[in-house]
């Protein structure tokens, strides 16, 4: 599966977060296409589960503000998430924690044997299930629609009974200092649950959140087993993490 994005699917992508919806015959004038172009380009976007096609345009696949972060820091959370697919041997259970670098590591998974997901995300979901490979589980739970995510006692509950080799996590911030740390207190129940039922927690975040602090603190890094980052991360602070032993992949 292809997921980079030609210069003119960007451009579709920033007017449908801007605009919220965009029309064919709107874009065909702007762009100084046909018709029949705009709607091919819109349709190959449905197909990589970026916008949901309507009649006569596009909407957002999902929230507005999950549109804007996908876009962000683009390049590097595709190779993060890469790198952590790698992590997954045929035959694994492993969690992935709501978020849009986590996300992604589903559409990295083709390929794989005997994988099964556990996941507290409606956006992995939408990857996943395009992989019949996959064996998904949803940990229900009340719907976020901001961060795509499923939270609450009912999603900690299930995650509770299960156990996983792998729990692959995310974070809205991160520093040697103040952990991980999340704007929703709900977010960070769901991650440190995650921890609890793994065998090995892996923290995948573009290197733009490090140093970010968010209003919740979730975890010391020194609890997580692996960050991937990408090689954009700070000298300083590649010294940091490696004189306090914790274990960094720089993509």
């Amino acid at each position: 599966m292809n997921e980079q994005l030609s210069e003119r699917e960007r451009l579709i992508l920033d007017k449908l977060s801007q605009l919220g919806t965009i029309s064919v015959s709107d874009l065909a004038a702007e762009l100084q296409l046909s018709e029949v172009t705009i709607r091919s380009d819109l349709n190959e976007l449905e197909e990589k589960g970026w916008l949901q096609r309507t009649r006569g345009g596009a909407a957002p696949a999902f929230h507005r503000d999950i549109l804007e972060r996908q876009r962000l820091h683009m390049e590097e959370k595709q190779v993060i998430a890469r790198a952590a697919a790698e992590l997954v041997e045929n035959g694994d259970v492993i969690m992935i924690e709501a978020g849009t670098t986590t996300a992604l590591i589903a559409r990295y998974l083709m390929g794989k044997r005997d994988i099964h997901i556990v996941t507290n995300s409606t956006l992995v979901f939408s990857y996943a299930r395009m992989n019949p490979a996959l064996q998904i589980t949803m940990t229900g739970g009340e719907f976020r629609r901001p961060t795509e995510s499923l939270v609450g006692p009912i999603a900690l509950e299930t995650i509770s009974r299960l156990n996983v080799r792998l729990a692959f996590v995310g974070t809205d911030g991160f520093s040697l200092h103040r952990g991980m740390t999340t704007h929703l207190v709900e977010g960070g129940e769901i991650v440190k649950a995650m921890k609890a039922h793994a065998e090995r927690t892996i923290l995948v975040a573009d290197s733009s959140k490090y140093g970010k602090v968010g209003f919740v603190s979730v975890l010391p890094l020194q609890e997580v087993d692996l960050i991937i980052t990408d090689r954009n991360l700070s000298a300083q602070a590649v010294t940091e993490l490696h004189e306090a032993a914790i274990r960094v992949q720089l993509i």
